[in-house]
């Protein structure tokens, strides 16, 4: 993987563990950064450039639709759990 894409991957990994952890509900957000860690650590191995580039428009629109689902959370929020903060 080249060091531009590599870098590339990295900044998507962030904003998606960044927008998953603006999830109100404790239980969406700890769901939303296991599926991301997972996602990144079950294709740490791929090296072919067009399976990363499909990976990567994959991994943007997740981020999408974690951006609009954290949004639509917060319009609606409920009580606070014990474990949230």
């Amino acid at each position: 993987m080249a060091a531009s894409t590599r870098a590339q991957v990295m900044s998507l990994y962030r904003m998606l563990l960044t927008e998953s952890g603006r999830f109100p509900s404790y239980n969406y957000r700890t769901y939303a950064v296991r599926r991301v860690r997972d996602a990144f650590r079950a294709n740490r191995k791929v090296e072919d450039p067009k399976a990363v580039e499909r990976l990567m428009v994959e991994g943007r629109q997740t981020l999408a639709l974690i951006k609009r689902q954290v949004s639509i959370g917060k319009m609606y929020e409920t009580q606070k759990n014990v474990v949230d903060d």
